[in-house]
């Protein structure tokens, strides 16, 4: 029998997707392994792989369609020795089980089909004619009427043959002209909430928007949130930064790849920031898995760090790079954004001087870097000036206790003022 392909869960938190386009058209070839279409996700788009190798037959769901279902079939693949044909052949009915002693007389016959799926000369609900699009475009094409055509595929269907048939026979009954539809009805405009609102436009939210939504929603309103503030200087680290980045062209350290590498350090000292909430265990996370937090047109979308303790600066710098490449072009894979045990969220670049970001679940701390500016600072009892930028670091109070992120921002600050001690 022909396979069905399925809409595929490709992350976690995907209930729904965009079938952005397919890659192999009806009537090619299909290995196992082959890419087929592309999807959009609710984080990225993704390549969807071949399980099965056959013929594509029948293509179900077009590309371009939105909020395709997880689990609806979206195209048939026709196997070894079958042709198009049985993709038409109906699934038998099944034969639902007789209760406990019940006879077989007893069973209740079973409802007849919907008049939606009889054939072309019955009638039923409309007189609705159930036709293959080929017999119907070659009906058209004749200006024969399909009402008087009596099908002979499945359930009444008129295909092919049948309308080849009844123009050989002739005369050709010629199709009545449509009655003119109505004119539709200008859709209403989008009622305003009260009458001195300005004039807007509404944009659809996307599948990730919609995601992001529903999960910060339920960060916010169910993960007992506090914040812990830091102010750390700067002026080392970014002498230090001046320094390596004339050393050579093979990487361009920014104060981003400073952070990433001081929370992984800070991490290894105090693993128990490390951490996330569970209904039985608190799970506390042997390896150093950083979240980064970036931008993209659809929305934020966190590419991982995976083991940043073991990375140096360099590592880091490139990889942070490539990852939010990928991320604004939507071609991150699943295992580049789903998991990570601690996210930064910097909004320094944008002149933020300090905020308070929302947990990312299921992790346990975020970490909000804001920008790096000069203020009055005392000094061995003296008023000095300083570059000074403002960490605050939000914590799941299941998981983390004050005084462990108290610890942890006081390890962080340590290796942000001194930032030879990372290179160690």
């Amino acid at each position: 029998m022909p396979v069905q392909i399925l809409m595929p869960a490709l992350s976690p938190t995907m209930t729904e997707g965009n079938l952005a386009k397919w890659l192999k058209n009806e009537g090619d070839a299909v290995k196992s392994g082959d890419i087929i279409c592309e999807i959009e996700t609710d984080k990225a788009t993704m390549e969807f792989e071949a399980v099965d190798e056959g013929i594509m037959g029948k293509i179900l769901v077009p590309g371009g369609t939105s909020g395709v279902k997880v689990n609806q079939p979206i195209a048939v693949l026709l196997l070894d020795g079958e042709d198009a044909s049985a993709i038409l052949t109906p699934s038998p009915t099944p034969t639902l089980p007789l209760p406990q002693g019940a006879k077989e007389g007893d069973r209740a016959p079973q409802a007849p089909l919907p008049s939606r799926e009889r054939g072309g000369g019955e009638g039923g609900a409309g007189d609705r004619v159930v036709a293959s699009p080929l017999a119907k475009r070659i009906a058209k094409d004749a200006n024969l009427d399909l009402k008087a055509v009596k099908g002979s595929g499945p359930y009444g269907r008129i295909v092919k043959s049948d309308v080849e048939a009844a123009i050989k026979t002739g005369p050709v009954p010629v199709a009545a002209p449509a009655a003119a539809a109505p004119a539709a009805k200008p859709a209403p405009a989008p009622a305003a909430a009260s009458p001195f609102e300005p004039a807007f436009e509404e944009i659809p939210n996307s599948s990730m928007r919609k995601i992001i939504a529903r999960r910060l929603t339920e960060a916010k309103s169910t993960i007992p949130h506090f914040y812990l503030s830091i102010d750390c200087e700067l002026d080392a680290l970014l002498k230090t930064r001046s320094d390596l980045n004339g050393r050579s062209d093979a990487y361009k350290l920014s104060v981003n790849d400073f952070v990433v590498r001081a929370v992984a350090l800070a991490l290894k000292k105090v693993p128990a920031a490390n951490a996330s909430w569970g209904d039985e265990a608190i799970k506390r996370y042997t390896d150093v898995d950083v979240s980064v937090a970036v931008a993209t047109p659809t929305g934020l979308i966190t590419p991982i760090v995976h083991h940043a303790d073991h990375k140096g600066l360099a590592e880091i710098s490139n990889e942070m790079k490539s990852l939010a490449a990928k991320a604004r072009d939507g071609k991150l894979k699943p295992e580049e954004f789903q998991g990570g045990g601690f996210t930064i969220s910097n909004l320094g670049m944008f002149g933020i001087k300090d905020f308070a970001a929302i947990i990312n679940p299921p992790q346990g701390c975020i970490l909000a870097v804001g920008a790096g500016e000069q203020r009055p600072v005392v000094k061995n009892g003296a008023l000095a000036i300083a570059t000074v930028m403002t960490c605050t670091l939000s914590v799941d109070h299941r998981v983390v206790d004050g005084a462990v992120g108290a610890e942890f921002l006081s390890a962080f600050k340590k290796l942000i003022e001194d930032p030879l001690s990372m290179l160690l």
